[in-house]
């Protein structure tokens, strides 16, 4: 019944997402080359550096990107426990009395090497939702995947080809490549990410302060990012 009612969420966001490119009207030069056919794949804008200005461009050239949120919130459980959220509600005093703002992070990709993430205020959940999915989709990157573990040298893209470090804040994480068969060896939020981008197998490590979920996962993505910026040894 669960398998049931997430194919039919898919198929409702599939309708929406045709729906609204079926009215999108281009205002970039890259926008509109897109529309036109003239660029066909995301690999031509990503491996040239391109800038992504309207998340347009990702609905269309990857019709198979899927979208998480990173459950950053939390409020208090059961037996004093904190139950996570995918919003995060701040307030602030003001004259006129109490102001809530709604934070909302987001990650996208298309389970083979891209991926994205966003994050956005709003007064409302879905607003900061709809805002950090808009923003995500802008910040696509290509990451490098491969067999880098002398325990399995299979050749084939399940892990990661050498070791990588990324940092954000306190929170600094270690990438390590792991043989066919490990899985995903990282916190709930990371495995989000890795399986957005169509890693299988990995071995983390994770220094300060995890806690913080934004830190951790933009961490994560540095470094995944890392992964073209030098070569393993």
């Amino acid at each position: 019944m669960k398998k049931q009612t997430e194919e039919e969420k898919q198929k409702i966001e599939q309708e929406k997402k045709e729906e609204m490119l079926s009215e999108w009207k281009p205002k970039t030069e890259l926008g509109k080359k897109v529309l036109a056919g003239k660029i066909k794949s995301i690999d031509e804008i990503l491996d040239n550096g391109i800038k992504i200005k309207e998340p347009e461009i990702a609905d269309f050239l990857i019709p198979n990107l899927r979208t998480e949120l990173v459950e950053i919130g939390g409020r208090s459980g059961k037996g004093g426990g904190i139950q996570r959220t995918p919003i995060k509600i701040t307030t602030k005093m003001h004259k006129s009395g109490r102001r809530y703002t709604t934070s909302a992070f987001v990650i996208v990709g298309n389970e083979d090497g891209v991926i994205g993430f966003g994050e956005a205020k709003g007064e409302e959940g879905r607003i900061a939702i709809d805002k950090a999915t808009r923003k995500a989709k802008m910040n696509l990157i290509k990451i490098r995947r491969g067999c880098g573990s002398w325990e399995c040298g299979c050749g084939e893209n399940h892990s990661i080809p050498f070791k990588s470090e990324g940092k954000s804040g306190s929170v600094r994480i270690v990438l390590m490549p792991a043989p066919k068969g490990v899985g995903l060896v990282a916190n709930e939020e990371s495995k989000k990410l890795f399986a957005l981008a169509g890693i299988k197998d990995i071995w983390t490590k994770t220094f300060g302060e995890t806690g913080t979920r934004f830190n951790l996962i933009k961490a994560t993505f540095n470094a995944l990012k890392n992964l073209h910026r030098y070569r393993g040894v």
